[in-house]
């Protein structure tokens, strides 16, 4: 039995799977916001709760929103910031009295969709979340790659190409990164910028159905800059699939749009590279987390 943890800012979700990637338990409680000791905690008694009610242990693998550290062994670069400059790997191994897997949630998004998911069979595949933050996972040859300096795929926190310097500020200090413009908030800021108005995401989608033209623009204008940040992608990476998952992934209009607005961005005369939704939705995270033992 495989089990996963998707370490989230929210929510810790956690599944188990069979060796055939069956859903045999999955379960979800909110974080402990800004409580690092009560998280581990809380992934602990998961783990405890799924074995105790299946009757049998797993192994276990953990997404998080930031990376391990090389030099330090501790986490890094995680937008849930009380996980920053913890020994987590060690302290879930101590909780958990077993050793485990940790890597990036794009990291796992991306690992699922490669394995059974959306990009299943192909070589090279990178996943996209587009939601409260931006992140990028790379796979290869069903290998999901952390690294020399364990940042393998983080594409949110590049600079958006052709994005009006110097840009939004971003929470890792810089301005201008791809999360600020193609975030869920980037999204509802760039509304707020341009009409004056406040919207969510899930309204300006509403609006551009029922027509309004502010809303539309808007949308064009997140398609357009979402297609200039995946041409930098395909251009160094040159991936088989790209899919995307995270809430914002759920804009149909993206699928059509994207791959038509990146040709003039991409260096070559023809793209087969293939733009995809992500099959398993919001457990693909949870679903590569466990995953990571592929054996």
């Amino acid at each position: 039995m495989r089990i996963g943890i998707d370490l989230g800012g929210t929510k810790i979700e956690i599944i188990a799977l069979d060796a055939a990637g069956r859903t045999l338990a999955r379960r979800r409680v909110a974080t402990p916001q800004g409580d690092y000791a009560a998280t581990v905690q809380a992934v602990a008694g998961l783990v405890a709760a799924v074995e105790s009610e299946l009757g049998q242990r797993g192994t276990v693998g953990v997404g998080t929103p930031g990376a391990l550290s090389r030099v330090t062994g501790r986490i890094k670069n995680a937008n849930s910031t009380c996980l920053n400059g913890q020994p987590l790997q060690d302290d879930l191994q101590a909780a958990l009295g077993r050793p485990l897997r940790i890597a990036n949630d794009a990291n796992c998004f991306a690992l699922s969709e490669a394995v059974d998911g959306a990009a299943a069979g192909a070589e090279t595949v990178f996943g996209v979340i587009l939601g409260t933050g931006v992140g990028g996972g790379i796979v290869v040859r069903g290998q999901a790659l952390t690294g020399a300096n364990a940042i393998a795929g983080e594409w949110g926190h590049n600079p958006l190409p052709g994005g009006a310097a110097p840009g939004p500020a971003c929470y890792c200090g810089r301005s201008g990164c791809v999360e600020t413009w193609l975030s869920g908030p980037g999204l509802a800021a760039d509304h707020l910028r341009v009409t004056g108005r406040t919207c969510t995401p899930e309204a300006l989608v509403a609006g551009a159905a029922a027509g309004d033209a502010d809303s539309i623009a808007t949308l064009d204008r997140y398609a357009a800059r979402l297609a200039r940040a995946l041409a930098t992608v395909v251009n160094l990476l040159d991936p088989d699939v790209i899919v995307l998952g995270g809430g914002l992934s759920n804009l149909a209009m993206l699928y059509e749009a994207v791959p038509r607005l990146w040709v003039p961005h991409v260096f070559s005369d023809a793209i087969a590279t293939r733009l995809c939704r992500a099959v398993h939705g919001d457990s693909s995270g949870v679903r590569g987390a466990a995953w990571l033992w592929p054996d």
